[in-house]
C-alpha cells in the first residue's frame, strides 16, 4: 500500500483524466483501468475524481498507478482519498502492494461475501478475476463515498434499495449461493455485493424509514444464533460506554436478521433534491498501511493504530481513549475477530474520526491460561490480560491509573452480561455455550505468567 518510486519496471505516465479506454488498449491486455468517482461531503452528486490503472508484468507483479483528474484538483471542495498516501497533487502515485490497489480504494470494494456474489453473477471463479474486476462489479452503494466505472462520467444509479418485505427472499438467495445452487436473476440484482463491513457473512443493504441498514443473515455453518448474540454484544458495549453502531432485529419466520444502521450514510432533503449523503470510510488496514496477509501481521497493533489516529483524527485524544476502551472490551469478551478490517475511520465534512464499533462477537475459546486478540495489545504481544492492556497505556494518552480505572469500570458492566443477553432473546443454550468468552480468569492476570 505504500506509495513508492520504483527503479526496476519502466515508468508509465498516465494521461490526464479523460484519456479513455483507448490508451489502456494500446498497452495491451496487461493493463486494466477504472475511473474513481466520489460523492463529496455535503453533496448528493458523484463526480469523477481519479483514474486507476493496474499493469500486470510478465512475472505476475501488479503495479497500480493512481492519478487525480485535473478538473478534480481544481475544485475548491476536493478532498484527498488518503491524506498521507494519496494527497491532493498532480502526480502519479504507484502501488505494488495489495495487487496495485491503494488501500483507500480497496476499502470501497466488496467484502468477502460480496466477492462470492460477484463470482456467482459472472459465473466465474476467483482465479479468473482481477482486483479491478471486483471494483467494477462491486456494489453501487459500497462503503464510504467512492464508486467505480469504465467511463469518465459516473453512471446513473442502477436500482432502488431493498426493503424489509424482501428479507425472506434475500435469505433464500443467500442460502442458494452458499450451497452453490442457481439464483434467479432478479434476486441476484437485489443482492448488491456487500460493503466492506461484515466480512464473509451473508448480507445486503436495506432501506427502512429513511435509513440504510446492513442486514446480516443466518449462515449455513452457524452453531449459534449469531444475529441475537451480536445484537446483545453491541448493546453490552454501548452500556460499557463505547460508541457502537445502532442495531435492531427483524424476525422472518423462524430466522432472525440483524439490522445494522449504516453510519456512512445520512438521509437529507434539500432544495435541489433528496437522498443520502455519503461519508468517507477507510479501514484499519489503510490507517496502519498494511494488508490482510500474515506477512503484515507485525503492523496489526492497537498501540500503532493509536499512533496513527494522532495523524488522522480531528479529535485524536478522544479517539485514542475510545480505541483503548474497545481493546479492553474485546479482551473482556474474547472478541478475537478484531482484525484491522473490523476497525474504521469515518470522514464527515469536519474531517476523519474513529467510526462507531461494529462486528463485535464473543468467541468461546477453551483456553483458560491465555487469550489472544487479533491485534497486538501491548508490550507482551496479543495477550488479552490486564498486565498487557496496561503496558502501553501512554500510547493511548492515558496514565496507568486512568487506564486501570477504565478497565475496572468496564469489567463491572461486563460481569452482568447475562441479563442483557436474556433481554435480547438469546437462548439459554446459546448463553451457556458462549459463557467461557466472558471475563476469563486470564483476563485478570496482573503480571505475565512465570515473569
Amino acid at each position: 500500500m505504500t506509495s513508492e518510486r520504483r527503479a526496476g519496471p519502466p515508468q508509465v505516465v498516465l494521461p490526464p483524466l479523460g484519456g479513455g479506454l483507448g490508451a489502456a488498449r494500446a498497452w495491451g491486455r496487461s493493463v486494466r483501468e477504472a475511473y474513481v468517482y466520489i460523492q463529496l461531503p455535503g453533496t448528493l452528486e458523484a463526480v469523477p475524481a481519479a483514474l486507476l490503472r493496474v499493469q500486470t508484468l510478465p512475472d505476475g507483479t501488479q503495479i497500480g498507478r493512481f492519478r487525480y483528474g485535473d478538473r478534480y484538483l481544481q475544485r475548491p471542495d476536493a478532498v484527498a482519498l488518503d491524506p498521507f498516501r494519496l494527497p491532493l497533487a498532480k502526480q502519479v502515485f504507484e502501488f505494488t502492494q495489495l495487487k496495485g490497489i491503494p488501500g483507500a480504494v480497496r476499502d470501497a470494494g466488496p467484502d468477502a461475501w460480496g466477492r462470492r456474489v460477484i463470482e456467482h453473477k459472472l459465473e466465474r471463479s476467483a482465479a479468473d478475476l482481477q482486483e479491478i474486476d471486483y471494483l467494477l462489479h462491486g456494489p453501487q452503494d459500497g462503503a464510504g463515498y467512492l464508486s467505480f466505472g469504465l467511463k469518465v462520467e459516473p453512471p446513473a444509479p442502477r436500482r432502488q434499495y431493498n426493503r424489509t418485505h424482501q428479507l425472506a427472499e434475500l435469505i433464500a438467495a443467500t442460502q442458494a449461493i452458499e450451497e452453490g445452487r442457481p439464483v434467479a436473476a432478479h434476486l441476484l440484482e437485489q443482492l448488491d455485493p456487500g460493503t466492506s463491513m461484515g466480512g464473509a457473512r451473508p448480507k445486503a443493504t436495506i432501506e427502512d424509514a429513511h435509513h440504510l441498514w446492513l442486514g446480516k443473515f443466518p449462515a449455513r455453518e452457524d452453531r449459534f444464533n449469531l444475529q441475537r448474540i451480536e445484537l446483545a454484544t453491541l448493546d453490552l458495549a454501548r452500556r460499557c460506554g463505547l460508541n457502537v453502531t445502532q442495531a435492531r432485529l427483524e424476525t422472518v419466520g423462524e430466522r432472525d436478521v440483524l439490522m445494522l444502521q449504516r453510519f456512512d450514510r445520512q438521509y437529507v432533503e434539500t432544495r435541489t433534491g433528496k437522498g443520502y449523503l455519503r461519508f468517507g470510510l477507510v479501514s484499519g488496514l489503510t490507517v496502519l498501511d498494511c494488508g490482510d496477509s500474515h506477512l503484515d501481521r507485525e503492523r496489526w497493533s492497537y498501540p500503532l493504530m493509536a499512533d496513527n489516529l494522532r495523524r488522522w483524527s480531528d479529535q485524536p485524544q478522544a479517539d485514542c481513549a475510545e480505541l483503548f476502551r474497545r481493546m479492553v472490551f474485546n479482551a473482556a469478551v474474547t472478541n478475537n475477530d478484531d482484525h484491522p478490517r473490523n476497525h474504521a475511520l469515518l470522514r464527515r465534512q469536519e474531517g476523519w474520526r474513529l467510526s462507531p464499533a461494529y462486528d463485535l462477537v464473543p468467541a468461546p475459546v477453551v483456553s483458560l491460561e491465555r487469550r489472544d486478540l487479533a491485534l497486538t495489545v501491548g508490550s507482551y504481544g496479543r495477550t488479552a490480560s490486564i498486565y498487557n492492556l496496561l503496558s502501553q497505556a501512554g500510547r493511548f494518552g492515558l496514565s496507568v491509573e486512568e487506564a486501570r480505572g477504565q478497565i475496572d469500570r468496564l469489567a463491572d458492566v461486563v460481569r452482568h452480561w447475562r441479563d442483557g443477553f436474556f433481554a435480547c432473546g438469546v437462548s439459554a443454550k446459546d448463553i451457556a455455550s458462549i459463557a467461557p468468552a466472558f471475563l476469563p480468569d486470564c483476563f485478570f492476570f496482573e503480571r505475565q505468567p512465570d515473569a
